[in-house]
């Protein structure tokens, strides 16, 4: 038997923070991980002959982020600007501009005056109807599709609202090094404290009463302490029992259950495709058509694989697609190399290139599948119109014995990041305490 005064199930962002403040404060600390690695849906690779560091998972911070930004002040970890210019590529021709959704001021005025909170896709048939808001209804469902990773006809307008209305593009951020290095530096000090991370461990049946929680692995170890942290992802939670990844309760949780079923957990893939040289700096081969983009950070498009970014202001040679909400869940059971040839082709047809000219160009490439991925099963929360009572329930403790922590249990404006995470991580730590 292994046993610890707190067990925490889970080497994210939240969990590692957890371990990190626990074990700082004398508390002997275990933590579980599924996977053979820390950082859950952070992922660093280190960059090839001595290029910048690649993120499979979370890359940017999103915003002057107190909590992300005084821990790495805190650890001595740089960190530098990421914002750039966002262009668009429509109709054929390439557009710098900061905002690309028509009639947005009008939007924010009726989000204002919504008094009962529905759904965004319902919202805007209701409030925005007819041929003139066509654009613009589709310009919404691609956003919050793509950067808030969710299905519109769930996600909440009044949640929706807040962020929109406190965003800081301004102010982006990447890690020197990759987000890996944060992580790295939260696993070691827990450990400096005597705290023990245990990798390749996947919990699968969670006992308790009040005082007292254990857990059995898939492999059949049995892990025990008087408090348990529960920081896996959300989609894991919602996973079916039969899921392989998937966590029961002994006694079930039911109120806890129920909450966790009513949140929104989004789907994303990630597609990381390292070129010979850096020719969308070129704009389109053959004729221009449009703006000839310059400093390019953000690319939006119609394609298959609609977003796309650069490494800027660092000269590196990898292009990132993303694509988020239904249409990466429709991609869920694809292969890499199917969702890959979406992504040469998207590429293709914006910088007009022939694709088999791309492919050799291409030196390295990922696909990185999170919905697919067992100990994942998606991208981030996003609010439904239940979330707010969900949450609620989920950041009360089960009898002082179990706790829940992850990014969906964040309440602020920095919805679905690291900074979620971490600051949920925080709270769990000190609630333990208390």
């Amino acid at each position: 038997m292994n046993k610890a005064d707190v067990l925490i199930i889970g080497a994210g962002a939240a969990g590692l923070i957890a371990a990190y403040k626990l074990a700082n404060a004398g508390k002997k600390v275990t933590v579980l991980e599924a996977q053979d690695r820390i950082g859950g849906r952070i992922h660093t690779l280190e960059g090839r002959s001595g290029g910048p560091a690649v993120e499979l998972g979370a890359e940017f911070v999103h915003g002057d982020l107190p909590v992300t930004l005084g821990l790495l002040n805190e650890a001595g970890i740089k960190y530098h600007s990421a914002s750039a210019t966002m262009w668009r590529y429509e109709q054929g021709k390439f557009t710098a501009n900061d905002s690309f959704i028509e009639h947005w001021d009008l939007l924010i005025n009726r989000l204002n005056k919504l008094g009962q909170d529905i759904n965004i896709d319902d919202f805007m048939i209701q409030e925005f109807p007819g041929d003139k808001y066509n654009r613009m209804r589709t310009s919404i469902r691609q956003f919050v599709s793509g950067y808030d990773t969710a299905d519109p006809k769930k996600a909440s307008c009044f949640a929706l609202r807040n962020e929109w209305q406190n965003e800081d593009d301004s102010a982006q951020h990447r890690i020197t090094g990759g987000y890996g290095v944060l992580m790295n530096y939260l696993a070691n000090e827990c450990k400096a404290n005597a705290g023990e991370i245990c990798l390749n461990s996947i919990a699968k049946d969670i006992y308790w009463e009040p005082g007292k929680a254990s857990v059995i692995t898939t492999d059949g170890t049995t892990y025990q302490a008087d408090k348990m942290i529960i920081a896996v992802p959300l989609g894991v939670l919602q996973a079916a029992t039969e899921k392989k990844g998937a966590i029961t309760f002994h006694p079930p949780v039911n109120a806890y259950s129920e909450a966790i079923q009513q949140m929104g957990f989004g789907a994303v893939i990630k597609i990381l495709l390292e070129f010979d040289e850096r020719f969308w700096e070129n704009g389109q081969s053959g004729e221009q058509a449009g703006e000839k983009p310059k400093d390019m950070g953000y690319l939006f498009s119609t394609e298959e694989i609609p977003t796309w970014w650069t490494q800027f202001p660092e000269h590196s040679t990898v292009f990132t697609g993303w694509i988020g909400g239904p249409g990466a869940e429709a991609k869920r059971d694809m292969t890499d190399e199917e969702i890959l040839l979406e992504g040469l082709q998207s590429v293709a047809n914006i910088f007009k290139l022939n694709i088999g000219e791309l492919k050799k160009r291409l030196k390295s490439w990922h696909v990185v599948n999170w919905t697919a991925k067992p100990f994942t099963q998606g991208s981030y929360a996003y609010d439904t119109v239940n979330a707010p009572a969900a949450r609620k329930t989920l950041n009360t403790p089960v009898d002082a014995t179990l706790f829940f922590t992850g990014e969906y249990l964040y309440e602020g404006t920095a919805m679905g990041t690291v900074e979620a995470a971490l600051t949920s991580g925080t709270d769990v730590a000190e609630q333990v305490m208390r």
